[in-house]
């Protein structure tokens, strides 16, 4: 994928994979491994949380050790940790919601980020903001595809990266939305595969993921 999204503070970096891994990780010793699983799955880009005491440490390795795959932090909610996601090595940021001193952190920090919204409004006040690629989120308890069906006519310039609830099944009706660019899910790296370090288990999900995606419509330009 290239640059899916011109925001003012900076444009995404550049990765292939419509599907965004959003994962927890709870023991940094095993981000690098999960990195590369994803890699040969072929996913090129994930989202570890900031929803765990190793998730800075696990941003840093992969990004020194598996710098093939765009690593980026999640559920960001202060300045602080955008900052600190930043120095750890996170090339873009993700957050659930999109407070005013978070929205302006961002811009000043020139980190990459997508700012989440539920409704019509904060998605405006985001887009007055600078940005135009958000995180619809929860996703499927809003509504899912039907809702970001509907906001494209009053919303076309708006580009999204659904995530919450979505599963395997889900990943094509979204993506067929041409104003869907990714969408996110934990599907992909389920906590058991992780505790048990069954990377296998965790590339044949990306595998399946990859060609799921591929039913979708072609990723929209900014």
């Amino acid at each position: 994928m290239t640059d899916i999204a011109a925001q003012k503070a900076a444009t995404l970096p550049a990765f292939r994979t419509r599907v965004l891994p959003v994962v927890v990780v709870d023991d940094a010793d095993h981000a690098v491994d999960l990195a590369r699983a994803l890699w040969a799955g072929g996913i090129d880009a994930i989202e570890v949380t900031l929803r765990s005491d190793a998730a800075l440490a696990a941003i840093e390795r992969i990004a020194r050790h598996a710098p093939e795959v765009v690593v980026g932090a999640g559920t960001v909610l202060s300045a602080q940790q955008l900052h600190q996601a930043r120095d750890a090595g996170a090339r873009f940021a993700l957050s659930p919601g999109c407070t005013p001193a978070l929205l302006q952190a961002a811009l000043s920090a020139r980190l990459p980020f997508v700012p989440g919204v539920a409704t019509p409004s904060e998605a405006m006040r985001a887009a007055e903001a600078g940005y135009s690629l958000l995180k619809f989120f929860p996703a499927e308890s809003l509504g899912g595809p039907d809702t970001l069906r509907a906001w494209a006519g009053p919303l076309p310039h708006l580009r999204w990266c659904p995530t919450g609830g979505i599963t395997a099944a889900r990943v094509a009706d979204y993506l067929a939305l041409p104003t869907v660019a990714m969408v996110g899910g934990s599907w992909l790296t389920p906590r058991s595969a992780l505790q048990a370090k069954d990377w296998g288990v965790i590339t044949a999900l990306a595998r399946d993921a990859v060609q799921r995606s591929a039913t979708g419509a072609a990723a929209p330009q900014p």
